[in-house]
């Protein structure tokens, strides 16, 4: 089989792929024979060494942890994340082939591909803790930043379902053109210097983006609004002034004050995305694929900022 290693800490060019043995499950353990695994940002991050205080990740590791395929004769998509002294750390995702517990493997509907699946793994639970916690109402004035990531285009998709005035943010023309494509009320492109003035007051922000773009973000919220931040695409999250949130009586709401997911619950919401995702509420935008041995293109592209919606490898 064939896997990619993060032998030690560092840029792309630090994930070389590499042969090995194919795996032997153990009791209560099933082999995914992979077609396409999941490439978070959050990969890209602890590659380059970041986060150790809450992800105990050390080289050399396999990264990434969502895979879709078949095992046990049918199609799945399954989580490849370990349990290390109390932590999940997503590892294990980068391979052809991927041994995880029977209890993970999660059957995939017919109306989905394995990409698209895959693509719901991680944004699923993610897009449904979300659309909690921002709570819009319909015909409110809802900011998206990086809404073309692979959660944003989701967001985007279901909140403009739910009857939402969805602004959508992103940068360069690729990416607001999806925006459209997916009924945004509103686009706007953030590479310019002015972008929030085109925006005006919103009722609630989801930032994706983190970091000066989500502190700009917050600036828009109208007093009484919502600030839902889940991202550090700009590299780190975005942290509102206390005070001034209190003034304006704006309410914040960081990824870690989301509800903390557990096994059980995490699946659920996978298993409803999958379901919502095939009865055509939404759908995953798959905007490139990588072969496995070029995981390190792959997140180059991420970093460069160069990626739309959700990207894969695909052994």
């Amino acid at each position: 089989m064939r896997e990619v290693l993060v032998e030690e800490f560092g840029g792309p060019e630090v994930l070389r792929a590499a042969s090995r043995p194919d795996p032997e499950p153990g009791a209560g353990e099933a082999v995914v024979d992979v077609t396409a695994a999941d490439v978070m940002f959050l990969d890209t991050l602890l590659r380059s060494g970041w986060g150790e205080g809450f992800f105990p990740v050390r080289p050399p590791y396999v990264p990434g942890s969502g895979v879709a395929g078949r095992a046990d004769g049918r199609r799945v998509v399954a989580d490849t994340k370990q349990d290390v002294g109390g932590a999940e750390i997503p590892v294990g995702g980068y391979a052809s082939r991927a041994v995880v517990p029977v209890s993970e493997l999660i059957p995939i509907p017919d109306a989905l591909d394995d990409q698209q699946a895959v693509a719901l793994l991680h944004d699923g639970p993610t897009l449904q803790s979300l659309l909690g916690a921002v709570a819009a109402r319909p015909g409110e004035r809802v900011l998206v930043a990086a809404a073309a990531g692979g959660a944003g285009v989701l967001l985007v998709q279901e909140l403009v379902r739910r009857g939402v005035h969805v602004v959508a943010a992103a940068r360069g023309a690729a990416k607001t053109a999806l925006l459209r494509s997916l009924g945004a009320s509103e686009v706007v492109d953030y590479g310019t210097a002015s972008w929030a003035g085109h925006v005006g007051p919103v009722d609630a922000v989801l930032d994706g983006a983190g970091a000066a773009l989500g502190r700009e973000a917050f600036g828009l919220v109208a007093d009484g609004g919502r600030f839902v931040s889940y991202g550090t695409a700009g590299g780190e999250f975005a942290a509102p002034d206390p005070a001034e949130a209190a003034r304006r009586r704006v309410t914040v709401v960081g990824l870690t004050d989301l509800p903390r997911l557990d096994r059980t619950r995490r699946r659920a919401l996978v298993e409803r995305t999958l379901a919502e995702a095939a009865e055509g509420r939404y759908r995953p935008i798959i905007g490139q694929t990588f072969p496995l041995d070029r995981a390190a293109d792959a997140h180059a592209a991420i970093a460069a900022r160069e990626t739309v919606g959700k990207t894969l490898l695909v052994p």
